[in-house]
């Protein structure tokens, strides 16, 4: 290997570490993938070629060759198990002790992921290995396996010997993605995460995608740590992925923190909350039992899944005519509430499950609406669920489109016109308060409104004398409709129902095109512009104006909107596309900038568009910018533009 190839594959390394670092722990991407694959694939032909790999080339984390078995390793510094407390009496009781004990305390309040400990070891700033818990003194070694997953630093700038610890988890969002697409579903993320890391073969545990959350810093040599806090603020700078730490010597507030906690707006599972002393000067004086710290107790939270039996399986039909099939179970308890029923996402789902009648399954509580079915014990239940061929609502032939099945009867299938128009009266749409599904359901049957324009063409007379409707609440209904003939354009987007349009997207369609005539006639080139829309959203936004022409022209008669007041600035009436990398702003923070100043930001180069901005490495919208004489600024003229 000679001296230049050596130079250029410890620039390489250096550089992807710190890409992936801002990636993977950051959130903030610094460089685009089409970047990172170069240099990375540099870095491949390099090693290739010399065939040398550096201690911490990111090339390790594809994944080895299987272990034969886990090796036992020794863990430099003891780990211990917590005590745990489920009620705020039992926690204040704690809190009476330490108190009692050491005086005032200053605690630290931090997630209790729910997940695989793992302790991770460096040696003067070189990753050295990774274990399981075990025991707490001896674990499993599972360095081949850590060595895969990204956000585990591979070096970090530390002149010693140090054992981080943390929770290896797989996040809420990558469970979804991989179940989606797997041929055998995973039962949980927590079991997913365990069993991957322990899997002797490291190609499965990359491929899994897990992460590890590092909450303690477990032996440090030299020891320049003296607190909890200093603790993650020392992991913090060293490149490892924290989560949020609270201070505080109040107890009160420790309650207060943790009945604040909303488990589902978390991209990963938690079972509880850990309060800990701070200080470990405090913690020596307060010691241990034979089991757990003296200075530390874990809050449980009630469990988010369970196991039941499903009785049967029943077909809805949603507003697009999209069948969704509805687990009937036998009634149980979570998260404080009695459950009966759950949801599978379509006919593929119940195969790959394997749930059939009488089948034990695994149930979660999903955004605490409606808990999923993760998966069925194996060997329970008898015969099988069938696929639906008909509609059950109207007898429809069905038909299949990708994993869905479909009733092509939009207008004469009872449930799918009441569903369309459930939307159009919800919070998020138009707004109409007192028209419930089964008020809507009644309008159906004994009036005939099969379309939401409808709606405003009601009278008094007409409510008059239908079930459960006396003077007041006719009068009520009526004064709600007419109060709401005016709303905002974002709401109305929305409340069209156009397939894969929701609440945040028609507000973008709102504030790029400004009224619904205008995003009527746009192509489906011209849509594709819009941020977060492609190709499949951009044709069904064209296809919907296509085919409800009259429904939209019929609503328009009867409703008037508000148009979105434009931020007025330097940028006005510019659509604009930044591609390649900015040197002094992440792609959030320039497109916040360009909003702010009153333009446009667009995710790809359309006919529409007015300005590129290019920065380092820019690929093929410069390119096609170019082709379509788009005018194109750099960084430094993007910059004294906005400050013009």
């Amino acid at each position: 290997m000679t001296e230049t190839q050596k130079n250029r594959m410890e620039e390489l390394v250096a550089l992807l570490n710190e890409y992936s670092y801002r990636y993977y722990v950051l959130d903030d991407p610094s460089v685009a993938d089409n970047v990172y694959d170069r240099l990375y694939d540099e870095l491949v032909a390099l090693e290739k070629e010399t065939g040398v790999r550096l201690d911490d080339s990111p090339t390790r984390k594809v994944g080895g060759e299987p272990v034969k078995a886990f090796a036992q390793h020794t863990h430099l510094g003891r780990l211990y198990s917590l005590d745990k407390c489920q009620s705020f009496e039992e926690l204040r009781e704690w809190d009476a002790k330490i108190k009692k004990a050491v005086g005032n305390a200053e605690y630290t309040l931090e997630y209790k992921l729910d997940g695989l400990t793992v302790v991770v070891t460096y040696e003067n700033g070189l990753f050295s290995g990774a274990a399981t818990r075990g025991n707490g003194v001896v674990g499993e070694d599972v360095t081949a396996q850590a060595m895969t997953i990204r956000s585990v630093p591979s070096r970090i700038p530390f002149d010693g010997t140090a054992e981080v610890k943390g929770e290896c988890i797989m996040r809420r969002s990558v469970f979804k993605k991989y179940n989606a697409e797997a041929a055998e579903p995973l039962k949980n993320p927590r079991n997913a995460a365990a069993g991957a890391l322990r899997n002797l073969d490291p190609k499965v545990t990359a491929s899994r995608k897990l992460d590890i959350v590092f909450y303690d810093v477990n032996y440090m040599s030299p020891d320049t740590v003296a607190s909890q806090s200093d603790g993650i603020e020392w992991l913090k700078n060293h490149k490892f992925r924290t989560e949020k730490l609270i201070i505080t010597s109040d107890i009160d507030k420790i309650i207060a923190e943790i009945e604040a906690v909303n488990r589902d707006a978390l991209d990963f599972d938690i079972d509880g909350m850990v309060v800990k002393v701070n200080d470990f000067s405090l913690r020596d004086k307060l010691g241990y039992t034979d089991k757990f710290p003296r200075w530390a107790v874990a809050y449980k939270f009630e469990a988010e899944e369970t196991t039941t039996v499903l009785k049967e399986v029943r077909w809805q039909v949603g507003r697009t005519g999209k069948l969704t099939p509805l687990a009937v179970l036998e009634p149980v308890q979570l998260c404080g509430a009695t459950v009966s029923r759950a949801t599978l996402n379509n006919y593929a789902d119940i195969v790959r499950k394997k749930v059939r009648p009488g089948s034990t399954v695994f149930i979660r509580r999903s955004n605490d609406v409606i808990p999923e079915i993760l998966a069925a014990v194996d060997g329970t239940g008898e015969g099988e669920i069938e696929r639906p061929t008909v509609c059950p609502a109207c007898g429809a032939a069905l038909y299949e489109n990708g994993a869905h099945i479909f009733c092509p009867n939009s207008d004469g299938c009872r449930p799918q016109i009441v569903a369309r128009l459930a939307h159009f009266v919800s919070k998020d749409c138009a707004d109409i308060e007192g028209l419930s599904d089964k008020t809507l359901g009644l309008f159906y049957d004994r009036l005939g409104i099969d379309k939401a324009w409808q709606l405003y063409d009601l009278k008094r007379e007409q409510l008059v004398g239908l079930d459960s409707f006396k003077d007041k609440k006719a009068d009520n209904v009526i004064s709600s409709i007419n109060t709401r003939r005016h709303i905002s354009l974002a709401a109305l987007i929305n409340a069209l129902g156009i397939p894969n349009v929701g609440k945040k997207l028609a507000a973008d369609l709102a504030a790029v095109y400004g009224s619904v005539e205008k995003l009527a006639e746009a192509d489906a080139d011209e849509l594709s512009g819009v941020d977060d829309i492609g190709p499949v959203v951009a044709n069904d936004i064209r296809s919907y104006f296509e085919k409800n022409a009259d429904f939209v022209r019929e609503l328009l008669a009867r409703v008037t909107y508000a148009v979105p007041v434009r931020k007025e600035g330097v940028m006005s009436g510019q659509k604009v596309v930044l591609t390649g990398t900015l040197q002094s702003l992440t792609r959030s923070k320039a497109s916040e900038l360009i909003e702010a100043a009153g333009g446009v930001v667009q995710s790809s180069v359309t006919g529409a568009t007015t300005l590129v901005v290019a920065g380092e490495n820019a690929g093929s919208k410069l390119a096609k910018a170019r082709a379509a004489g788009v005018r194109i600024i750099g960084e430094s003229e993007f910059l004294e533009l906005l400050n013009a």
